[in-house]
């Protein structure tokens, strides 16, 4: 069945419109889908290498977009619609510590975990909510989706074929590989929660409203 699905889902990925299904997955999941591109994003430069880097400049433009909306949900809406998908999607109780981290080292701390597994929408809503510069938030944007998806693209243009070759002997052990990343992305939203620790009096202030 995995292996079905797997050729399935590879045929889909060079279907003619799968451009634009990889520019929303990434649109969205910057802001509050809580599934990440990348899988897609793999699977496309598996099904055309050639295209490995167009792809993954696609998937960094429209993700850098929906960062934008992201940020414009904590900056306008938090209370109203921020709070609550947060808490949908788990991460009410990391924001204090994003907060606290983004207000402290700005651009940089952005770029290190925008480049990570952890979910970029924690960053782009407190981005709005601490009220980063619009520019110095772009730019971390861009540079940090650079990293997370040009990786992929370069690799897969690089060396396609024998990654797709890999992958179609070893495709358990692909998948066992995958599964273990996203847990490492919730691992590492814990971390950033501070493991059941109590917020320091510097982080609650970082994340009050300006």
């Amino acid at each position: 069945m995995l292996r079905r699905l797997y050729e399935w889902t590879l045929s889909k990925a060079a279907h003619p419109h799968a451009e634009w299904w990889l520019a929303l997955f990434a649109f969205v999941e910057a802001s509050f889908f809580p599934v990440p591109p990348h899988p897609l994003l793999g699977l496309m430069c598996l099904a055309e290498p050639k295209k490995a880097v167009r792809f993954a400049v696609i998937a960094t433009l429209a993700s850098v977009a929906g960062g934008v909306l992201g940020y414009a949900i904590g900056y306008f809406v938090y209370e109203s619609v921020g709070t609550q998908l947060l808490h949908a999607l788990g991460l009410e109780q990391s924001f204090p510590k994003a907060a606290c981290y983004l207000r402290e080292m700005g651009f940089w701390i952005f770029v290190a975990k925008g480049a990570t597994p952890i979910p970029f929408k924690l960053l782009t809503i407190t981005a709005g909510f601490i009220a980063m510069p619009v520019g110095t938030f772009l730019l971390a944007s861009l540079v940090s989706r650079s990293i997370s998806f040009m990786i992929v693209g370069v690799l897969f243009r690089l060396f396609g074929a024998p990654i797709k070759a890999f992958i179609d002997k070893y495709l358990g052990l692909v998948v066992v590989g995958f599964v273990a990343l996203v847990i490492a992305g919730f691992a590492a939203v814990a971390l950033l929660d501070g493991s059941g620790h109590q917020p320091t009096s510097k982080g609650e202030a970082a994340a009050q409203p300006l």
